[in-house]
């Protein structure tokens, strides 16, 4: 058997095309234990998300994380499984559709979007083989991760490599890195939420909730959260706020070692403390809503800030496949497809 796969023959009728892999992190294939586990197997099993020594790490994983941890994430699916699937699954890929038909209305029959996940299904790989049928020699990989985090994006550059690292002709390849300071991006963002406070009535204090990375992943140079903090000004600076009138905090902790602060659980009791009693919650690291904003934010977050005095706690739902988030996610790919169409 050939190490390498073989290549898509030249089809003269056939014109060389562009690839969009459009990439999330991925979700189970349904709310089991056994497809939960499966999926937290292959992303707890990453070292780019876990980067703990394998001797230490895998018999941890495997002895004990992997017969507790699905029994508990199978739950918290099950409390916002859509009819069609998981809701970062569907709100994926309706956002992909849309960014392939405003490329295509733009660049013809010489563009093919797909979408693709780091973990679980669809695989990059198949997608990628997928292009190759259709004639893809230029390929733009555009991860759904406004700030760049080697937990994220780096995992799924990883992919894309392990993907062609047998593919015998290999398509011309550009990686978007990210996009937390897109001027269009953050106009979206910042409407997204002004609208949600129209259709509320009033304004409240906005919580910012980012999902958290180990401290120490910071320190060794990931640029994390500077980018976190840079999409926040974006947006206080666009909906006019004064300082107290919103808070910046991060979420999703995971183990016993430090993580980014401050945590959100505590930034929800501070703002008890100080009387705060109506909240705005919104996630920009997420570009469409899953498990941690529907269930951890909306759910569990809300309860906890309910239970201490709060009155009021709403969600500002991701962007997910709004028209906007769709066009300005397309604009991003044109200007990395720049010089190839």
């Amino acid at each position: 058997m050939a190490y390498y796969r073989a290549a898509a023959p030249c089809v003269p009728e056939q014109p060389e095309r562009i690839g969009v892999l459009v990439v999330n992190l991925g979700t189970p294939d349904s709310p089991s234990y056994r497809d939960v586990r499966r999926y937290l197997r292959e992303f707890l099993g990453d070292r780019r998300v876990i980067d703990t020594p394998r001797l230490l790490w895998l018999p941890l994983l495997y002895g004990v994380i992997l017969s507790v941890r699905p029994l508990r994430s199978a739950r918290n699916y099950r409390k916002v499984w859509m009819p069609e699937g998981s809701p970062l699954a569907v709100y994926s890929d309706r956002l992909t559709e849309k960014i392939g038909a405003r490329l295509s209305a733009l660049l013809g029959d010489g563009v093919r979007v797909s979408l693709a996940m780091t973990y679980g299904n669809p695989g990059i790989g198949p997608a990628i083989d997928a292009f190759a049928a259709q004639n893809v020699r230029r390929l733009l990989v555009l991860p759904l991760y406004p700030q760049y985090c080697a937990s994220t994006t780096g995992s799924v550059f990883d992919a894309v490599t392990r993907a062609l690292q047998r593919v015998r002709w290999l398509p011309e390849t550009r990686f978007v890195n990210g996009y937390h300071g897109d001027p269009a991006y953050l106009d979206v963002l910042a409407r997204q939420i002004d609208e949600h406070w129209a259709a509320a009535g009033a304004r409240s204090h906005l919580l910012l909730s980012y999902h958290g990375i180990p401290a120490s992943y910071v320190a060794a140079g990931d640029p994390y959260q500077a980018e976190t903090e840079a999409t926040t000004r974006g947006i206080v600076e666009r909906l006019r706020l004064r300082e107290g009138e919103w808070s910046h905090c991060y979420q999703s902790r995971f183990g016993r070692v430090t993580w980014l602060q401050p945590y959100t659980v505590d930034t929800l009791d501070e703002l008890a403390r100080r009387g705060v009693r109506s909240l705005t919650a919104v996630s920009p690291s997420f570009a469409v809503d899953c498990l941690e904003t529907l269930e951890e934010i909306a759910m569990e977050y809300r309860e906890r800030f309910l239970s201490i005095g709060g009155q009021s706690f709403s969600m500002v739902p991701a962007l997910n496949a709004g028209d906007r988030h769709a066009e300005a996610l397309a604009g991003i790919a044109l200007r990395h497809l720049q010089g190839w169409t």
